[in-house]
């Protein structure tokens, strides 16, 4: 089975087949130390990425690599606990095949969050930041090949890839909250090494406020389909070369752990006021 709808359609089947025909209001996609928000979810069903066809298997550590199908404040979620990366080795169609496949479930919104890197020098670890755009210079890109004109045009703006609308609702939320939410533009690189101080000075050079190695994809794959994007990232470390040490995954896990109380209650807050 070689056609991209065939294989949506499927991996669809398959899901609702274990979640029922409810319709999902909200796509969510958890990054690094951040998905222990969908073991919150009430009325949950888990279902293993590796049970559902053409699925890619996450192998990073920190993402459990399932489906979380439930309720987050009064409307059904379904969250990715774990996404896939280009550097694992997958290609582009697979990083964004989740995406698709909620797109074929009915879901048209999505919030995309990952662990990012400062850039900017008056960020600290710990912060969140609200995606505004982002910059991507890898050439490869998830809409290569075949175009499939029942997802997207086969050239299609990103002038708003991240919705305003969202966005101005997060600002609102993180404010009632009194939580500080920096806004700021995701820089992608391909990883998996942590990018060089020279990289980090070009970044910065090119108006980049983080770096990171996902959503840029995903985020792109949803435009093509007009999902309406909310982007929040947190700044788990400095990038290279701003502070005298060295970049590790392990210091991404804590940060993550420090402050997922604050990114679930705004997340949560969010949720409960999104329109839908």
């Amino acid at each position: 089975m070689e056609n991209l709808m065939d294989k949506m359609q499927e991996a669809a089947m398959y899901i609702t087949s274990r979640i029922g025909n409810e319709p999902v209001a909200i796509g969510m996609i958890l990054g690094s130390g951040l998905g222990g928000l969908a073991d919150e979810l009430e009325d949950a069903v888990a279902i293993s990425y590796k049970d559902i066809p053409f699925f890619p298997v996450s192998t990073v550590f920190g993402h459990k690599g399932r489906l979380v199908v439930g309720m987050l404040e009064g409307k059904r979620v379904m969250c990715m606990q774990g996404r896939f990366h280009y550097y694992e080795g997958y290609g582009m169609d697979q990083v964004v095949f989740p995406i698709q496949v909620m797109h074929a479930l009915g879901i048209e919104q999505l919030l995309v969050t990952n662990a990012a890197g400062g850039v900017n020098t008056s960020y600290q670890p710990g912060d969140l930041m609200l995606i505004t755009d982002h910059i991507k210079l890898i050439a490869d890109s998830p809409m290569r090949g075949p175009n499939y004109e029942e997802l997207g045009e086969r050239f299609f703006d990103m002038t708003s890839a991240y919705n305003k609308e969202l966005s101005a609702l997060a600002r609102l939320e993180a404010e009632r909250l009194g939580l500080s939410l920096q806004e700021g533009t995701y820089m992608y690189f391909a990883g998996p090494s942590y990018e060089t101080p020279a990289e980090i000075r070009a970044a910065r050079a090119l108006g980049a406020d983080a770096v990171g190695m996902s959503t840029v994809p995903e985020a792109i794959a949803a435009s093509h389909m007009r999902m309406k994007v909310l982007g929040i990232s947190c700044i788990t470390n400095m990038a290279a070369g701003i502070l005298d040490q060295p970049l590790n995954h392990k210091e991404v896990m804590e940060t993550g752990d420090r402050v997922k109380e604050a990114f679930t209650t705004l997340v949560r807050s969010v949720t409960q006021h999104w329109p839908v």
